[in-house]
């Protein structure tokens, strides 16, 4: 088990604007998350999809809107931010020299991770299986599955995953699905960015990012209807 419950809570996105010069990344960015929902951003390469997920975990400035949560804007709440929020970019950030455990305690006490190794997320996660492997000598599943590790250490109750399994295998893929199918049981929400249509089963909302225009979409299995919208 992960060990938390989220109570009832919901989180709005609103109006989020980025600009790159007189490029409009994104354009009044706005929808809402209930907890236990996972929220599927889709759109081509460049999209901004990335963009936005950087916004919403604090690394870029937006040029205007609001990130609420329980009547807190966490785009201006870098404190509150840190603490209901767990963020795996693309890249992986570990330190390739250590080994699993070593970046683990970066995050966890010794006896949270002997715990959670036990019978916990780093469990569910498989991260017992290559504990004591350095970084540099880990496949692309098992260094996704640690960073998802280290970005779950303080229990968030919103998790942002830009692409989680991208070029990973079938098994690989399971254990992060299983994973965060019990973080939403236990009331997380998650906002995932997502080239992967064996990713879309687990979310509860789409949404197409195309020009800097995000719309809900609705997917009914017709991968071809899919590419055309993207």
């Amino acid at each position: 088990m992960l060990g938390f419950l989220v109570k009832e809570i919901s989180m709005k996105i609103e109006h989020i604007k980025k600009n790159y010069g007189n490029k409009k990344v994104l354009e009044d960015i706005t929808f809402e998350v209930e907890n236990g929902q996972c929220i599927g951003l889709l759109g081509g390469n460049g999209s901004g999809k990335s963009t936005l997920l950087n916004i919403l975990s604090g690394i870029l400035r937006s040029d205007g809107g609001f990130f609420m949560m329980e009547e807190t804007d966490l785009l201006k709440n870098e404190k509150i931010r840190a603490e209901k929020l767990g963020y795996v970019p693309q890249n992986t950030p570990l330190i390739e020299e250590l080994t699993a455990y070593d970046n683990l305690r970066l995050w966890y006490s010794k006896q949270d991770i002997k715990k959670e190794l036990e019978c916990g997320v780093l469990k569910m996660l498989g991260i017992d299986e290559f504990i004591k492997v350095p970084v540099y000598k880990m496949s692309g599943g098992m260094k996704k599955r640690l960073a998802i590790g280290c970005a779950v250490s303080h229990k968030p109750e919103i998790l942002l995953l830009d692409e989680p399994s991208a070029a990973l295998d079938l098994v690989c893929k399971e254990n992060i699905g299983n994973y965060l199918n019990e973080y939403k049981k236990n009331g997380g929400i998650i906002i995932l960015a997502t080239h992967d249509v064996l990713e879309l089963p687990l979310c509860d909302k789409l949404y197409i990012l195309k020009n800097g225009i995000l719309k809900p979409y609705e997917y009914d299995g017709d991968v071809h209807r899919l590419a055309g919208s993207l």
